[in-house]
């Protein structure tokens, strides 16, 4: 097959956690000759997974951009977390790939966790291949394994390879569009053979599956097996890089990253066969217009060194150092040779990845030219699922700690900062506990701010059952001025969600106009903590009589006369505790749906029914209520349940009564925290 002159390309490693991407991208790295030894992830000495936080959990954490070369080609290989807690990540470089390798394990069992990124690719027509990797530990066929793949994919699958087994282990593999035989060579390149007997029957059985499939999209091939014709191999690599770019089949290869098995076949298929930059633009719908730089950020980084970078993929170039972009200058460009460590660089031509120096305004997603920033089509943020309070331990720390917290979250759209307005809590929200406390450890390593974290409080409030009437009398004698105040206020509950009214029924004057505002501000102010502890919500007030006096009465008299009536008056009105009710939706495959009810009604919960998940064959959703302090640690058990996979979404419902011990409890613990605040 001729070679394509093309511009740099990106391949982004996407997978199920321990499928084994960090090793083949060691393995890829190694082929293209960028590393002359390979690191190993429990060695902690790999290309990727370089951060503190990846190498103390021995998992990706981020995104790892490496270049290299490989026959005079130029890429970049956007290696992924595989955790569903960082998966923020390979959505966003996914944006930016012409191709993304998707790494497997095989186990038809653990197929299911790619479910999520395969959906993400096909929604998004991203062309993409599959790579079996760790193909000595199989314990089932290939066939098996095909199976279980295209249950996930909605494009069907074309299997490239098929395995040569000797004594029950793939030792080799024969490639099924030049019909050739390989040998596993471990450490090096595999061995062209004769193809053996034993898999000419498999081998021409699979290729016809394969030629069968590109039929479906190429109507001279299908008039040519119609006519039991064999088609060119040329015309068959034409279809598959066609098809590839269309993101109408999905390739399959295999292999083992360890022994770099199998690697470089899948180094070929990504060179023939990855569209180009040109080609990704066009998919993308993006309007290059002139010839002026187009570029678009996926990743924000802080670095000590280097300020802010925004990791940006050139769609068309070239662009320098020190040139205006997105309406700012940039302030130092950086490429990223096979070390993964930014370099400092002039120019980075169409379809590299380059490091954006200090585009202080610029956030991740922007599609830059320039002149300004473009509308873009671009992934909302993952939904936060697990949050944590934080403050800073030490005191003073707090304008530190909010800066620190607002570049992380530009660094990773998936965390979000909030201020809970109703339990006053600076609350950092994530995608489970590890993506959490992986934030925590970035906070005190790379901005030097120590976190005290624990779980949040539950913003419980309260309200009334019945109605009273109660006089609040405040007077004071000094030796100036006195203070004098005198309301008579009714008291009473009103419909869940009404919030609060108040009501002036005041006639002859016998409270003057000026001073009644302040006997409503009383009543507010004295709301924000009710007899249990918590905001006082879902009540009316009327003040119909009261006095004053001509020279002592004043606004304050008022107030402090409104909150006495109201803190004696409550207690006849029968205070109840009210819990905040959120409405769920459970995503699990079938075989989980039941675990999902379970884990609802466990918590409390009511469970409302489940549906089939639309577009998504062998899933269901479930839906329910749950009480907010039962959500916590939900997503943990989801995915323990489905190996990863299954999540929730959740936005707040009702208020509803609490009463007993569970209300006790609550109100116990309420009373011990404000008397230590």
């Amino acid at each position: 097959m001729p070679d394509r002159v093309v511009s740099p390309r990106v391949a982004a490693l996407v997978g199920p956690y321990l499928s084994g991407k960090t090793s083949l991208l060691e393995s890829l790295l190694m082929a293209c000759g960028a590393v002359h030894r390979k690191g190993r992830v429990e060695d902690k000495n790999t290309v990727g997974d370089a951060s503190p936080e990846a190498r103390d959990r021995a998992m990706s954490t981020e995104v790892n951009v490496v270049e290299a070369e490989y026959l005079g080609d130029t890429w970049t290989f956007l290696d992924c977390p595989g955790s569903v807690e960082f998966r923020q990540d390979a959505v966003d470089a996914l944006m930016v790939a012409d191709v993304g390798v998707v790494v497997v394990d095989p186990d038809p069992a653990r197929v299911r966790m790619a479910m999520p990124l395969m959906k993400l690719l096909d929604q998004r027509n991203i062309p993409h291949m599959i790579f079996i990797n760790k193909i000595e530990t199989a314990q089932v066929t290939l066939r098996e394994l095909m199976e279980a793949l295209q249950g996930v994919s909605d494009r069907p699958l074309v299997l490239r390879e098929v395995p040569i087994r000797e004594d029950g282990k793939v030792t080799g593999y024969v490639d099924l569009v030049s019909e050739r035989a390989y040998k596993y060579r471990p450490g090096e390149r595999s061995d062209l053979i004769q193809m053996p007997e034993t898999v000419r029957d498999r081998e021409e059985e699979a290729r016809q599956e394969l030629l069968e499939n590109l039929a479906d999209t190429n109507d001279q091939m299908l008039e040519e097996l119609l006519e039991d014709v064999v088609p060119a191999k040329d015309e068959v690599y034409q279809t598959l890089t066609k098809d590839l770019a269309e993101d109408r089949v999905v390739p399959v290869f295999f292999g083992g990253a360890l022994e770099d098995n199998g690697v470089v076949r899948l180094m070929k298929a990504l060179r023939h066969e990855t569209p180009s930059v040109e080609e990704t633009v066009a998919r993308r719908l993006l309007d290059a217009g002139d010839e002026a730089p187009l570029v678009q950020v996926f990743k924000t980084v802080h670095a000590a060194h280097t300020g802010k970078m925004s990791l940006a993929r050139i769609w068309q170039g070239p662009v320098k150092d020190g040139a205006h972009i997105g309406g700012e200058k940039i302030n130092g460009l950086y490429g990223f040779p096979s070390a993964g460590q930014p370099a400092k660089i002039a120019s980075a031509e169409a379809g590299a990845v380059a490091g954006l120096g200090r585009l202080e305004s610029v956030m991740t997603g922007a599609l830059l030219d320039g002149k300004g920033t473009r509308e873009a089509d671009w992934p909302q943020p993952m939904s936060p699922l697990a949050a944590l309070a934080v403050r800073p331990a030490k005191h003073g720390d707090d304008v530190k700690l909010s800066g620190a917290l607002a570049k992380l979250s530009e660094e990773d759209p998936s965390l979000r900062v909030e201020q809970n307005p109703e339990t006053n809590e600076l609350l950092l929200w994530g995608q489970g506990d590890i993506h959490l406390q992986v934030a925590l450890a970035r906070l005190a390593r790379h901005y030097n701010v120590e976190v005290a974290s624990e779980k949040p409080l539950v913003p419980y409030q309260e309200t009334i059952r019945k109605s009273a009437k109660k006089q609040g009398r405040f007077k004071r004698q000094t030796g100036g001025h006195g203070q004098f105040g005198d309301v008579h206020l009714e008291i009473g509950p009103l419909p869940r969600g009404a919030g609060f009214v108040f009501h002036d029924k005041i006639t002859g004057g016998v409270v003057p106009r000026q001073y009644i505002p302040a006997v409503e501000q009383g009543v507010k102010e004295w709301s924000r903590q009710g007899p249990l502890g918590f905001p006082v919500v879902d009540f009316e007030v009327t003040l119909y009589d009261g006095s004053f006096h001509t020279v002592d009465s004043s606004e304050q008299a008022f107030k402090t006369a409104a909150q006495l009536a109201m803190r004696e008056g409550i207690a006849e009105c029968q205070p109840v505790l009210l819990e905040p009710i959120l409405k769920v939706e459970i995503s699990v495959p079938n075989d989980a749906t039941s675990r999902a009810q379970r884990a609802l009604s466990t918590r409390r919960g009511q469970i409302l029914g489940f549906d089939q998940k639309e577009g998504w064959d062998g899933w269901d959703v479930v839906h329910g209520m749950l009480p907010q302090s039962e959500i916590h640690d939900l997503i943990v058990e989801l995915r323990s349940a489905t190996m990863g996979v299954g999540t929730f979404s959740w936005e707040f419902d009702h208020l509803q009564e609490l009463s007993g011990r569970d209300a006790d409890q609550v109100v116990d613990r309420r009373k011990a925290i404000l008397e230590h605040a």
